[in-house]
């Protein structure tokens, strides 16, 4: 009885580990499907100013001046309480970074909503500073810094805000 129940469970081992795919297959499987841009997602803070040493997760979260997901790049400005949004057209990747096309940038009096008082809300910046509004070109400094060359509005690189 001991003898069936050992094989019983060895097939089953087998079986279960002929139906799962290996670790390996399966982050090869993801990194197929992710974007180039993959590597920025999150929120970043700096650029507008130096970005301070020993940040916490907690304040760097708490006002992000960059946020990249797979089709929206978020700014923050100087003057403005909520996040420019440009939407991205191509990604390319590059040997120092990756070169972002966006969207053309909408007209301010067509798409800006209105308040509750029925005025239009003021037109945001549509670019980073860069050489074109709907062009940027991102600079990889390392595993948790980026530049935006050329850019007025970022002199300063960014730094990634930390997990924890």
């Amino acid at each position: 009885m001991r003898r069936i129940a050992r094989l019983v469970a060895s097939a089953t081992l087998l079986a279960v580990t002929v139906a799962l795919p290996s670790p390996a297959l399966l982050s090869a499987r993801a990194q197929g499907t992710a974007p180039a841009h993959a590597w920025l997602f999150g929120s970043w803070t700096g650029g507008l100013f130096p970005a301070p040493s020993g940040l916490t997760a907690e304040t760097c979260l708490a006002q992000p001046v960059v946020i990249f997901t797979r089709d929206l790049v978020l700014r923050a400005t100087l003057t403005e309480q909520t996040y420019s949004q440009r939407i991205v057209a191509t990604v390319r990747a590059t040997a120092s970074g990756f070169d972002f096309r966006f969207e053309p940038a909408s007209d301010p009096g067509t798409a800006a909503a209105s308040n509750l008082l029925g005025l239009a809300a003021p037109a945001q910046q549509a670019g980073f500073g860069c050489e074109a509004e709907d062009v940027l070109h991102v600079q990889r400094r390392g595993d948790n810094e980026i530049a935006f060359p050329a850019c007025a509005d970022f002199p300063n690189p960014l730094v990634r805000c930390p997990a924890r």
